[in-house]
């Protein structure tokens, strides 16, 4: 027989089944605890070998996950860890993410519940990156990183396990998307020629920080210009998108730069925050192009910061060039990637600790 660890229940609640993979397989089938993937079976002895990396007592609560506010106790975390099936020292991240989350300011009400495909994503920063084997080079985003996918699904878990977020009941997501089973990156600090995220968020480059990010999905763009005024225009004019939601609510648009991509705004002298401007002047969309009922929507949300909404008003993409938030990853070619937000909601970066 094999003694699990309950992600929801007290923490003190243990109880035993077969010890057949197969068995504890279903079992997490039958009462959703998974999410659709084979698990990891969270006995205590391997509950036990990830509480070891942190010296937070294990019945402390992180977070209140919405939108059932289920409590993130540290060994709940743990648990949903073990089922990920991430290496016990990515628990101090993930507590960290955990708090991230949490915040007011990311609405992960509004994110749990929505019928948008909106998935959490998550940046690694900082000497943790390595440590942890967080990949930030070659296909970042995609497979093959024990750590990304390990991490990813550990926070997903959270959310469905203790945040109660099941889908169908409340993750009402009509589609929702991939990265609802794992999304989680590190930026390729080396290949930048700017400050790393975590740096220009006012922490010590030594730090090792975690930023979660509601995001509506992916688009990648593939240019060869060598240009970066071609480039910027490029890059702002994939931002036109009626549907989105930045649009609609003024939001955090983030882009995952190429290294290729970022060598040319260097050449050409342009600073982050530059470029940021640049695409926010550029990204800017006629009213018009959103159809009238979205208009509306528009004009309920951004009144008040853009005054009256006509069919001609060109409307930012974030209320700030600097909400339009850039990061270096991947590895050689000419492609970068846009990924819009959830539009309501703030990006948060904490600090990792034992």
């Amino acid at each position: 027989m094999s003694r699990l660890a309950q992600s929801m229940t007290p923490a003190a609640a243990r109880f035993e089944v077969p010890d057949d993979l197969e068995a504890i397989n279903r079992l997490y089938r039958e009462r959703h605890w998974g999410d659709g993937l084979p698990v990891i079976p969270p006995t205590v002895e391997r509950v036990e070998r990830m509480l070891r990396q942190t010296r937070r007592a294990r019945d402390e609560v992180v977070a209140c996950i919405a939108p059932g506010f289920g409590a993130a106790t540290v060994e709940r975390i743990a648990i949903n860890a073990v089922l990920a099936g991430c290496d016990p020292e990515a628990l101090p991240a993930l507590i960290a993410a955990t708090e991230a989350m949490a915040a007011p300011e990311f609405n992960l009400q509004g994110i749990q519940a929505t019928t948008n495909p909106v998935a959490l994503w998550v940046i690694v920063n900082g000497p943790a990156a390595k440590a942890l084997g967080v990949n930030g080079s070659f296909n970042c985003l995609g497979q093959g990183a024990w750590a990304n996918a390990t991490i990813g699904r550990a926070l997903r878990l959270v959310l469905q396990n203790i945040g109660g977020a099941l889908p169908g009941d409340m993750d009402r997501a009509t589609q929702g998307q991939p990265g609802k089973y794992s999304f989680c990156c590190a930026e390729n600090e080396e290949a930048s020629p700017w400050d790393p995220l975590h740096v220009e968020r006012g922490h010590p480059r030594g730090a090792s920080t975690v930023t979660v990010v509601g995001a509506e999905g992916t688009l990648n763009m593939n240019t060869h210009t060598k240009d970066a005024a071609e480039l910027v225009r490029a890059f702002a004019e994939t931002m036109q998108h009626p549907p989105c939601n930045d649009y609609c609510h003024g939001g955090e648009p983030w882009f995952v730069i190429g290294p290729e991509h970022a060598e040319i705004f260097s050449h050409a002298g342009l600073a982050k925050s530059e470029v940021k401007r640049l695409l926010w002047e550029k990204s800017k969309m006629p009213a018009a192009r959103m159809t009238d009922k979205d208009i509306l929507r528009v004009r309920d949300s951004r009144g008040a910061e853009l005054g009256e909404i006509r069919p001609d008003t060109l409307l930012p993409a974030s209320r700030r060039p600097q909400d339009i938030h850039l990061i270096v990853a991947g590895g050689p070619g000419t492609h970068s990637t846009y990924i819009p937000s959830f539009g309501n909601t703030q990006s948060v970066t904490r600090e990792i600790s034992a």
